[in-house]
């Protein structure tokens, strides 16, 4: 049997696009449908809520939101599925269903939509499982990561509005979570 063949950069970089290009195809067929999808969002300790763990990465209120959350993940994303030692889809995975766990437990009483859970979670990981390697690789992102994004983590903290700090919060924390231990 042949070897299995470690994903390259430039599946990274398709996987990614196709995964960002998926939030684009959601947020135009609420467009086209004139549904809107928000009811799918995480809403913090309902039965009905608990969908959003899985669909509220996937939705966003206005393509303003969509946008702001795009080149961000597609960045991190393509990051994380570059390097097969992260275990990227497990840790995506992971990271998805964590921080809309996190949302579902803290959350204020709203409706919370948009990959930003995801994307602080990807930041997360990123910059912390560079501190954990031994490879100069994930040393060299972590640094790329926390100088492009290590300001958003300003978003985790507490604040009146409708941005969503405990999905920020909820995905950072799965994201350091994993990172140290990931090789476990």
């Amino acid at each position: 049997m042949p070897p299995k063949r470690q994903p390259g950069f430039a599946q990274a970089v398709v996987a990614s696009a196709l995964m960002v290009g998926f939030l684009f195809l959601v947020k135009g067929v609420e467009i086209v449908s004139h549904q809107p999808l928000e009811q799918f969002g995480v809403v913090p300790r309902t039965v009905p809520g608990l969908a959003g763990i899985l669909f509220s990465p996937l939705l966003h209120a206005n393509w303003d939101h969509l946008l702001a959350n795009s080149v961000p993940l597609f960045i991190l994303l393509m990051l994380l599925l570059a390097n097969p030692e992260y275990h990227p889809r497990r840790t995506l995975a992971m990271i998805w269903i964590a921080s809309g766990c996190g949302i579902w437990l803290i959350g204020r009483p709203a409706t919370h939509i948009g990959a930003s859970s995801v994307i602080f979670g990807l930041a997360a990981f990123l910059i912390t499982a560079g501190l954990y390697a031994k490879s100069w690789r994930s040393v060299l992102v972590a640094i790329f990561v926390f100088i492009a994004y290590g300001g958003i983590f300003y978003g985790a903290l507490p604040h009146p509005g409708l941005i969503s700090w405990e999905g920020h919060l909820s995905g950072a924390i799965a994201g350091v979570w994993l990172a140290r231990n990931w090789g476990k």
